[in-house]
């Protein structure tokens, strides 16, 4: 099934590239077929008639998460039907119609410049194609999302991680949706043909009662103590928070405590239990290149020298952090992100690897993907 995903650099749009490219990576490894031939535009090619017209052509399904939320009334107005008109006119060169799932807003119902544009946005879609699927979508937090971008969970995040106190609203509310929770519904649609008009709930939450969790995660974080994952909410927001610490934020170093008995340090604290492995790693070789949608994995080494490498899927740049077991320090794998650790020394290398579930066979969270281009 050929998918093209409009928006593609946006938070949606890679959160849904990362998703189809995690099936087509399962698939990849079980030696099967790859689902999805995936086609990924950003602006640049949306803008370019040719590359959209390539795109579009042969296209089964059409994710479309392009589009504006921001800037003067008149832009904001005219933007999101003119992209439509944009696509439809692509779809129409390229001689297809395909199925289109539309990433539309709960705003869509309100009397605002963004609110009509994007529901006439969604009437020029619907108009063209008779397989459409109106995806009503409430506020969309996950990660890698922009601050300062009509995003208040990534602004929060932001703020904290510069040790800004934010301006609130004490009677601000909001529903909030994971990015993740939002595409799975579109790629569901797409396989299933599912169309008309989906509404994915939220978590209701008051803007007050967002930062103070998010700055629970922050205080609880700093001092090496994971809250409760229990709840996938939860889960879905600290992700969302530890992703934007990253690159900077690792390694982080242990507290030794040392006396002439030898010396202990606290490698886990708190997630709610989930599984501790050890393993030996012999010299030159490398562990890992994978990545996971919601899982939580930390890597300790503690003998031996590595290096870890982390990419963000479907990117180019890899962020590599040397350890040694001689100053143990820890480092966190951010969801949807690529990862590795390769012994670099002489020895064998004792890695310590914690996760915040038990490894179920039957539903791994685990996706094959090399951080580095072989």
């Amino acid at each position: 099934m050929k998918i093209v995903v409009t928006g593609s650099a946006g938070l949606l749009g890679w959160h849904a590239s990362a998703r189809l490219h995690a099936r087509n990576c399962a698939a990849r490894f079980k030696k099967e077929t790859e689902p999805f031939a995936l086609v990924k535009l950003g602006h640049n090619e949306f803008d370019d008639s040719e590359q959209l017209t390539t795109a579009l052509t042969d296209a089964s399904v059409i994710l479309h998460f392009a589009g504006v939320n921001r800037g003067s009334d008149d832009y904001v107005e005219t933007e999101n039907p003119a992209i439509a008109e944009r696509l439809v006119s692509g779809c129409s060169a390229a001689g297809t119609v395909p199925h289109i799932i539309y990433a539309n807003s709960t705003q869509a119902d309100s009397n605002t410049p963004y609110g009509r544009s994007k529901y006439r946005a969604s009437e020029i879609l619907k108009a063209f194609t008779p397989r459409f699927t109106d995806l009503v979508l409430p506020h969309i937090f996950g990660e890698c999302a922009r601050p300062y971008y009509n995003n208040v969970t990534a602004t929060f995040i932001d703020q904290l991680i510069q040790n800004e106190d934010p301006s609130i609203n004490p009677n601000g509310s909001v529903q909030l949706l994971h990015a993740g929770a939002a595409v799975e519904v579109a790629i569901q649609a797409a396989v299933s043909g599912k169309t008309g008009q989906l509404r994915p709930s939220g978590r209701a939450m008051s803007i007050s009662a967002l930062w103070h969790r998010l700055h629970a995660f922050k205080q609880d974080y700093d001092q090496n103590l994971y809250p409760d994952l229990s709840d996938d909410f939860d889960l879905a927001l600290f992700n969302t928070f530890r992703a934007a610490l990253y690159p900077e934020y690792f390694p982080r170093t242990l507290k030794l405590n040392t006396d002439a008995r030898g010396t202990l340090f606290e490698a886990i604290k708190g997630g709610g239990g989930g599984q501790t492995f050890l393993s030996w790693t012999k010299p030159g070789i490398t562990r890992g290149d994978h990545f996971h949608l919601k899982k939580v994995e930390r890597f300790l080494v503690l003998e031996g020298e590595a290096i870890i490498r982390i990419r963000r899927a479907l990117h180019e740049q890899v962020w590599s952090y040397p350890v040694s077991g001689e100053h143990p320090s820890f480092v966190d794998m951010p969801t949807l992100h690529t990862h590795s650790i390769e012994n670099i020394g002489d020895r064998p290398l004792l890695t310590l690897f914690w996760a915040h579930e038990i490894f179920d066979p039957s539903a791994p969270d685990t996706y094959a993907d090399s951080v580095l281009s072989s």
